[in-house]
């Protein structure tokens, strides 16, 4: 039985030795080009980088990731100068981007502002990334500093 698997593989290998190889370029399954690329579009003209980065990050799924960091990286670009000036994106998890605002007043403005807010992010970085805003004000200073801390409600109108 082994001998019979043996004689099988040693036929195989000797139909593949027969047929004439066919040479495919770098890319797998395509077929190289040789001579002159002439005056016409060629796959072997120079590319530039940003096409091919583009081709390279959808073929790797990065779509998404690349959206995300926009909001973050192109902030100002994205929702505008004066916005932006008083406020910053914290954290975007599962389409819900969290803003911080500088004051009270500007995210209750932010607030009025998120139909536009989110047209605007999804014309800048595509549809979906970005699906709600959680908008609030500065965190509230704590009370809580220091090594030795009373236990209870805080400091309110009176201290006495």
């Amino acid at each position: 039985m082994a001998r019979a698997v043996l004689d099988a593989a040693l036929a195989k290998r000797r139909e593949a030795m027969r047929k004439p190889r066919r040479r495919t370029g770098a890319g797998g399954g395509e077929k190289r080009l040789r001579g002159y690329s002439g005056p016409g579009p060629d796959p072997r003209d120079p590319q530039l980088f940003g096409t091919v980065l583009e081709r390279l990050m959808k073929a790797r799924g990065w779509e998404k990731p690349k959206a995300e960091a926009t909001v973050f990286g192109a902030w100002e670009k994205v929702v505008g100068e004066d916005i932006a000036s008083h406020s910053r994106p914290l954290k975007l998890e599962g389409g819900v981007l969290t803003v911080e605002a500088e004051s009270t007043a500007w995210a209750t403005q932010l607030r009025m502002l998120t139909g536009r807010l989110l047209k605007q992010i999804a014309d800048e970085v595509g549809h979906n990334v970005v699906t709600r805003l959680n908008i609030h004000g500065p965190a509230a200073p704590s009370w809580s500093r220091g090594t030795l801390r009373v236990q209870g409600r805080g400091p309110r109108d009176t201290y006495g």
